[in-house]
């Protein structure tokens, strides 16, 4: 019953969101991939909301349900019947009624299971797309015959562009390149590959008043500038503000003027934000989800995070890998050693993490494995000194941010995180 009535109300949500699609034509940019959308969609919304009227996802609004919800301007109802009923009416305000309604949307969109883009695509089609990264291991892979399946529907969006549109891919992608050449669109890239059309390079992480940054170089053709993203660390960040000035020039903003509103961007709660952490350490919050290739480069920048005394890897586990979980959380481990002085895993998956970094020669004392999130908390700050660098990661399950939360060394920082809403607090 409960299912029908899911499908029943999304089906309602769609019908409206076609009606208001058709009604104003809003030119519509689909952020897509297994990793990075919300920032690659943050960092696109910034670059172009000097040059049109525009709207973006909120947080991480990439459903059958969440694209609607941005395309109706509303927020999440969760489970509140009266604010459901809000949702429609302004739907349905929204087809009646003339409005102001802008002339541009920034959808982050995402699959979990087979046909979710399908449904997606099915609301509205895409006049621009970006595609993040397609790799080898993708979040949700367990939900899928095969990584390639997975691969292949998250590129779907760029299979529904019009011939000549801008498909915006990384130039380091094998996967993502060998599928564009198959399309009959106008292709971006973006990355430090040295044929990007978009290039990164120099790319640093420093600290500037205390305050840690990622920067680069970037060249577009015969322009050149900097990126500079304070309060993050990571190349992640840094490939999502080039994904967006590849969207803005494939959309006609000089890259001056884009260059100039991405000083605007700020990155995504729970996306690689440092903040100050108790006994003078620094806390490196990837608490939003975690995935083989994300961790990886989570990993790289807190082995190159300047002034440490300590690095220490706060890891929950990679959920929804299926077959691969295993190999994947072994394979990690094994790297670990190069980037942490101490790690410490949460969660039954992270044990084959911690087992192949004592195998790989850490010391048994500088690794430690708990359950779940609360028990590592207890423990870890008799753990921090001063000096430490703390990076938190896993999956959205594992409920990570509540760890960072007890880190903070300025407790107002916690609503900084993600899931502080109400509703999320409720769940164990």
């Amino acid at each position: 019953m409960k299912r029908f009535a899911r499908h029943i109300l999304a089906e309602s949500l769609a019908v409206l969101a076609r009606v208001v699609i058709a009604k104003y034509r809003p030119t519509i940019v689909m952020v897509t991939g297994s990793v990075g959308k919300t920032s690659a969609k943050e960092a696109s919304a910034a670059v172009l909301a000097d040059s049109f009227f525009s709207r973006k996802s909120e947080k991480s609004f990439n459903t059958e349900f969440g694209v609607p919800f941005t395309i109706f301007g509303v927020k999440n109802p969760w489970m509140n019947p009266l604010s459901w009923l809000g949702v429609f009416r302004e739907a349905l305000a929204l087809a009646l009624l003339p409005n102001h309604y802008p002339n541009l949307l920034v959808l982050e969109v995402g699959a979990d299971r087979p046909g979710d883009l399908e449904r997606i695509l099915s609301i509205a089609t895409p006049d621009a797309v970006v595609v993040t990264r397609l790799p080898e291991v993708p979040v949700h892979v367990e939900a899928y015959a095969t990584p390639e399946a997975l691969r292949e529907e998250e590129f779907q969006p760029a299979y529904a562009l019009p011939p000549a549109a801008p498909l915006i891919i990384s130039a380091d992608d094998a996967h993502a390149l060998s599928m564009a050449k198959r399309l009959p669109v106008r292709t971006l890239t973006y990355g430090v590959a040295k044929d990007a059309d978009i290039r990164i390079f120099d790319i640093k992480t420093g600290i500037e008043d205390g305050v840690p940054s990622a920067t680069a170089s970037v060249r577009a053709g015969e322009s050149v500038g900097q990126i500079t993203l304070r309060g993050t660390v990571g190349r992640q960040q840094l490939f999502a503000a080039a994904a967006a000035l590849a969207l803005a020039l494939s959309l006609e903003v000089p890259f001056q003027k884009a260059l100039e509103a991405l000083s605007s961007y700020e990155t995504p709660p729970g996306r690689m934000r440092v903040f100050a952490g108790i006994h003078g350490s620094k806390v490196i919050d990837d608490s939003y989800n975690a995935s083989p290739v994300a961790l990886e480069e989570a990993l790289a920048a807190l082995a190159e995070f300047p002034e440490a005394k300590r690095r220490i890897a706060v890891l929950g586990d990679m959920l929804e890998l299926g077959r691969y979980s295993v190999a994947e959380h072994s394979r990690l481990g094994a790297a670990t050693p190069h980037a942490a002085d101490i790690v410490v895993g949460v969660g039954i998956r992270m044990r084959a993490l911690t087992k192949a970094a004592r195998e790989a020669g850490m010391d048994e004392q500088a690794v430690l494995s708990f359950d779940n999130s609360k028990e590592a908390l207890a423990a870890l700050p008799s753990l921090v000194l001063p000096g430490d660098v703390i990076l938190v990661k896993g999956s959205q399950s594992m409920r990570m941010e509540r760890l960072v939360a007890g880190l903070l060394a300025n407790p107002a920082d916690a609503a900084k995180l993600v899931r502080q809403e109400r509703e999320w607090k409720k769940r164990s």
